[in-house]
């Protein structure tokens, strides 16, 4: 399995960068929601948080807004970017804007077929997307600091 890294500028510079928005769900009891990417998709199985590609002129919050009422059926009402991670898989070099989302209204739901699952931390599910590795771990970290 790749690890989440940084790749040298060449290496970046090689292969065009695709921005991402993607949702970190935070249920009050600190349960996360994560997908599980459908079959004929790169890494079909894999669970990640939601989100998608920024089309042209969007910002990473009406990517956000978008893409969860398009996967999810929610929308948006509370959210913060939180942090930035570049992961170069195979496929793509992508540009991930993970930003925690506290507030929705509606209840998510798999529009495209997903699988969906509220997880308590440290997630019991395999197998993970790579690139959400870091930021399982981040929110570990962010809990055990103000435990």
């Amino acid at each position: 399995m790749m690890n989440a890294s940084t790749p040298s500028a060449a290496s970046a510079a090689a292969r065009p960068i695709t921005e991402v928005a993607v949702g970190v769900l935070i249920k009050p009891s600190g349960e996360v929601l994560l997908g599980q990417r459908p079959a004929g998709k790169p890494y079909a199985g894999y669970w990640e948080f939601p989100g998608g590609k920024l089309e042209a002129g969007e910002t990473v919050e009406q990517a956000l807004a978008r893409e969860l009422q398009e996967e999810l059926g929610v929308t948006v009402q509370v959210s913060e970017r939180w942090r930035v991670l570049e992961h170069d898989y195979p496929h793509a070099y992508v540009r991930l804007h993970f930003c925690k989302v506290t507030q929705w209204h509606g209840e998510p739901h798999g529009r495209e077929g997903q699988a969906l699952v509220w997880q308590a931390l440290p997630v019991d599910l395999a197998p993970l997307l790579p690139a959400a590795l870091p930021a399982l771990g981040w929110l570990q970290d962010e809990r055990a600091a103000t435990s």
